[in-house]
């Protein structure tokens, strides 16, 4: 069954999501993921909150660009942990992505990521399931561990070369 709903407004917003669901599947989490535009379809959008816990939904992920009101909508109808993923977009950059997600109003909180940062929306549905499930948890930790091991070796490499030849033989 499913603890994690993926959403984003349009499949144009899929190369940016893949990445919270490379990093479920990492860490063996079951998820669903699907379309539901806030504007377009807003009757699926509240039916896909409201009964998002019921279906043992734990956490929601969204992504969404330009107006990127998916999140806030969906926070309106369902108790669950909210994280937004603004997209980036050639409008104004992303930051009207930004903007509305941020910017939601007090009693309907959406926790937000960077732009295009799904990858860490992903990581933190981890953390977040984290705290009543301690073998993911110990996942968690593990992941951590192995990303401070691989900068402790990047640097040892970088100090053994010298810069200009540590470029020239990663870059």
């Amino acid at each position: 069954m499913a603890r994690v709903g993926i959403v984003m407004g349009s499949d144009s917003d899929l190369p940016v999501m893949k990445e919270a669901a490379e990093v479920l599947e990492e860490f063996a989490v079951d998820f669903e993921i699907t379309v539901i535009s806030a504007h377009r379809t807003p009757v699926a959008a509240e039916e896909y909150a409201r009964t998002a816990e019921e279906r043992g939904l734990e956490v929601i992920i969204a992504g969404a660009g330009k107006a990127a009101h998916l999140a806030g909508v969906l926070a309106a109808y369902t108790p669950l942990p909210l994280i937004g993923v603004p997209i980036k977009t050639s409008t104004l950059g992303g930051a009207d992505s930004l903007y509305s997600m941020v910017q939601m109003p007090g009693g309907v909180p959406v926790a937000t990521v960077a732009l295009n940062g799904a990858k860490n929306a992903g990581l933190l549905a981890i953390q977040i399931l984290g705290t009543a499930d301690k073998k993911l948890r110990d996942k968690f930790k593990e992941y951590k561990n192995r990303m401070a091991e691989k900068v402790t070796e990047t640097a040892a490499a970088l100090e053994k070369l010298g810069y200009q030849k540590y470029l020239e033989e990663r870059g």
